[in-house]
């Protein structure tokens, strides 16, 4: 018998994006923003490139994924010691900012994103955000799509809230954010959406399942760890972790 094509389309990508970890039923989702829900990364990468090649510096790939969900102020940092940049970490923060304000008021979501956000509030699976971004940061990015980010149970920014002492890698953004869930989940029972390295060992540090969404550039030895990688969310199975089929 021939299947039909989508089930034939969606058993492949099952195949072809699932690790080989055992995946447990969860009950609450935390996602990252950048780079998860919004397509962000390459503006900053962008805005990096573009201030560091003002001193004749490059802005390369290593570098580059070893920043990515960092705190605001720690990727910075590292870009300005390791570039060895002649600015303060501030002047960089303020210059990076100049050239993202520019566009990142207009930025769009990923694919897949909007369908999984309504679907998880229409089953009333609770879900939250955990991002590095500071809330003003936050307000920016997200002000074409209020109405989808209302959905979202709470936010927890990372960039300023006085709960999360260390940033990613650390797990402190992510155990927050599930103390804020009205019934404070166990972290075995919450699943993290990251696209980067140090998203994803944080999750995992805390006790969490995760799906990595990573950049199609990264080398896939840092993908090692997740529960999941998938190539996007518009690929993610929920019933694999015991949530609600989009059936």
């Amino acid at each position: 018998m021939r299947l039909p094509v989508e089930i034939t389309q969606t058993l492949k990508n099952v195949c072809r994006s699932f690790s080989t970890k055992k995946c447990h039923a969860v009950s609450h989702v935390i996602f990252d923003m950048d780079g998860v829900l919004l397509d962000t990364e390459n503006i900053h990468k962008q805005s990096v490139t573009a201030v560091a090649s003002k001193f004749g510096k490059t802005y390369n790939l290593d570098l580059r994924y070893r920043v990515l969900g960092a705190p605001e102020f720690d990727g910075a940092k590292m870009v300005v010691n390791e570039l060895n940049l002649p600015i303060s970490i501030e002047e960089y923060m303020i210059m990076v900012r100049a050239f993202e304000n520019k566009v990142l008021s207009d930025v769009g979501l990923l694919p897949g994103v909007d369908r999984l956000v309504r679907h998880l509030h229409k089953n009333k699976v609770p879900f939250a955000i955990a991002t590095s971004s500071s809330k003003k940061s936050f307000d920016l990015k997200t002000s074409q799509h209020k109405s989808l980010f209302s959905l979202f149970n709470h936010v927890v920014c990372g960039g300023c809230d006085p709960e999360v002492k260390n940033g990613k890698p650390a797990p402190d953004i992510f155990l927050t954010c599930a103390s804020r869930f009205p019934d404070q989940p166990h972290p075995k029972k919450c699943l993290v959406f990251e696209d980067s390295p140090n998203g994803v060992r944080g999750a995992k540090e805390a006790g969490m399942q995760v799906v990595m969404v990573p950049d199609n550039l990264l080398s896939k030895d840092l993908c090692t760890e997740a529960t999941v990688v998938l190539g996007s969310i518009k690929d993610f199975v929920p019933e694999a972790f015991g949530l609600p089929s989009f059936n």
